[in-house]
């Protein structure tokens, strides 16, 4: 089943639209943001000082995004960050596969009052139950209510599918652009796994499947209940996986996204994955939120 696509004069429209609507969105958070915390960075505005009813769009990182940063780094940019909800990688020492040095992380997310959601990405290499038993077995001794998979093969979904029935945790297959030629797209992904158990689903990598030529804000409503997951992140060409930017200064149309998760009546998080900048990623990390933030704003959502 063909999925959403963009024609060329709609993408020309959403890249003019996103434009100007960026500009103004981004201006008026900024001043906003100054206004409300003078002595910090507009990401580090107190949502308490904002107005409107509670955001429904959740805004979450995905651990990735400090590849390069120790678990203890990591704690203390989401502090500053005022968040507390992590999509967390075994990476660096994140959330480590081996069960006692998980059991640490778990400790320290607790202790600074962070929620681990979801975790990815996490890859199913083999068809056998070993190996998915033990993802399955990482995943619930981290209380993780998602999986976000890479790249498992279309025959190996039905033994996914037992195990989603035995551990009741949901399986999200992230696609990953036009390079996957499995996975490229968000309906790819849907397309394969609907006849599935309900639990099984997807992960909206937004600058990937915009790249494939989806039209995400439509996608988010085909597949409906069975988006469990999503990575946010902005790029200035439909064209190259190089132009990732912070979010708000490239085309991608975050605020009819947002609309789409709100329709949609979506339940879990947006978390940024910024995948450049590794060694210094808090500035476009700040920017990120503080746009996002301001786009909420916008839309009358205490974020």
């Amino acid at each position: 089943m063909p999925g959403p696509e963009f024609e060329p004069d709609q993408r020309n429209r959403i890249v003019k639209s996103t434009l100007s609507r960026r500009s103004f969105v981004q201006s008026s958070t900024l001043i906003a943001a100054a206004c409300a915390a003078p002595s910090a960075s507009p990401a580090f505005a107190d949502p308490s000082q904002a107005t409107g009813k509670p955001s429904p769009v959740q805004l979450g990182v995905a651990s990735y995004t400090f590849r390069n940063f120790t678990r203890v780094q990591m704690i203390g940019f989401m502090k500053q960050l005022n968040l507390a909800a992590l999509n967390a990688k075994d990476v660096k020492d994140h959330l480590p596969m081996d069960p006692a040095e998980e059991a640490k992380a778990l400790a320290d997310y607790a202790t600074a009052g962070i929620s681990l959601h979801a975790g990815g990405v996490i890859y199913f290499p083999k068809d056998e139950d070993d190996d998915i038993r033990a993802k399955f077995e990482y995943a619930k001794r981290a209380g993780l209510s998602v999986i976000v998979a890479g790249d498992p093969a279309p025959a190996t979904l039905p033994r996914l599918e037992k195990f989603v029935k035995e551990y009741d945790i949901r399986i999200a297959i992230h696609n990953h652009g036009p390079e996957d030629k499995v996975w490229p797209s968000p309906i790819t992904v849907w397309t394969a796994v609907r006849n599935f158990d309900q639990r099984i689903g997807c992960c909206i990598d937004v600058g990937h499947a915009l790249r494939a030529g989806t039209d995400v804000p439509q996608a988010i409503r085909t597949i409906g209940p069975r988006l469990f997951n999503m990575h946010i992140k902005d790029l200035t060409s439909f064209e190259s996986k190089e132009s990732q930017v912070a979010v708000g200064q490239g085309i991608v149309p975050i605020h009819d996204i947002f609309l789409a998760l709100i329709a949609t009546r979506y339940k879990g998080f947006v978390d940024l994955e910024y995948e450049i900048q590794g060694d210094n990623p808090m500035p476009g990390v700040i920017e990120s939120f503080a746009y996002m933030r301001g786009v909420l704003a916008g839309m009358g959502y205490r974020a």
